[in-house]
């Protein structure tokens, strides 16, 4: 069932469903077979996916669980749906079936930094899903492959360093028009208030709340926090694939100014 709250269109509600299994998405535009659709022709989406690497060394680095899985599944369907689709995306161990979906690969978050201010500048919406580090040591590895700490160096303290914000360059570099959005991963006690700061912070368009448990897993219990204020929530937990259709719908409603 999905419910919302504030300003904004109806949503969809399916009687007598239970919690995470009334999300209904509306085919317009795509098929059950992954058909091509319309709903987003000729319009260019740039999805980020996956965790990011920061080295320690030339070995070792440190990392987080995101699988990658939701936005490999949003990048599918928007190219079922039409949309001109390219998808950077992270070390995870994942592969994207649909040939429609351009895929460029990054590790740490200066590659994916490198990237978005490549592609970022040419695409009509960014669906930043990717599980960017807050922190990356500091130094780490040089580039040479040549740089491996030994046991008998240690105890060893990491000096750790903020990583550059990314969501807030793309909003402070866009252009009119540009849709962005964003997502927040918190503890459930904070989900919300965190999500609602950062979509005021960040001066994007949407932030996608997801609590802890989504990462990693193969579905998704989310509430989506819009710029004019309503809200809309999956109503339980949702398969990732179904819940990047809805997200999409959602998307595609969303209309910025153009100057």
């Amino acid at each position: 069932m999905l419910t919302s709250s504030g300003a904004g269109r109806a949503v969809e509600r399916t009687p007598g469903a239970t919690a995470g299994k009334g999300l209904r998405v509306r085919k317009t535009g795509t098929t059950a077979e992954g058909g091509t659709g319309t709903r987003g022709a000729g319009r260019r989406l740039l999805v980020t996916a996956g965790p990011t690497h920061e080295p320690i060394d030339s070995v070792r680095y440190i990392a987080n669980r995101s699988s990658g899985r939701l936005g490999v599944a949003i990048a599918s369907a928007a190219a079922a749906r039409g949309w001109d689709v390219t998808l950077l995306l992270g070390p995870a161990p994942i592969e994207v079936g649909d040939p429609r979906v351009r895929v460029e690969r990054f590790r740490s978050t200066a590659e994916l930094q490198g990237l978005l201010e490549k592609r970022f500048p040419e695409c009509d919406v960014l669906v930043q899903a990717a599980a960017v580090a807050d922190f990356r040591p500091v130094g780490g590895d040089p580039g040479d492959g040549q740089v491996k700490m030994r046991r008998g160096d240690g105890p060893i303290a990491l000096r750790l360093e903020p990583t550059p914000d990314l969501l807030g360059w793309c909003a402070e570099h866009r252009r009119p028009g540009q849709v962005l959005i964003g997502f927040a991963l918190e503890p459930a006690d904070r989900l919300m208030a965190s999500a609602r700061e950062k979509l005021d912070r960040k001066r994007v368009d949407a932030v996608v709340a997801n609590p802890l448990e989504t990462m990693d897993s193969p579905d998704v219990e989310a509430t989506v926090v819009f710029r004019d204020g309503h809200e809309e929530r999956t109503g339980g937990a949702t398969p990732k694939e179904d819940f990047a259709v809805w997200l999409l719908e959602r998307v595609e409603a969303i209309r910025v100014p153009e100057r």
